[in-house]
């Protein structure tokens, strides 16, 4: 599991996830095992932090 350090960024992976951008430059993140969308960032146009980027 990752762990916030408190200094805007991750220590290690969150695994078992990953995130595709939307053509509308939102992030999703999305369960590897299932395919399910869990979460969606419509705050701010930067990733979720430790999670791997899909192309």
């Amino acid at each position: 599991m990752a762990k916030n350090t408190g200094d805007g960024y991750r220590k290690g992976a969150v695994t078992d996830r990953s995130q595709p951008q939307t053509p509308s430059g939102n992030w999703v993140k999305r369960d590897d095992d299932t395919g399910r969308f869990i979460d969606q960032k419509t705050t701010s146009k930067e990733p979720f932090k430790g999670v791997r980027k899909e192309q």
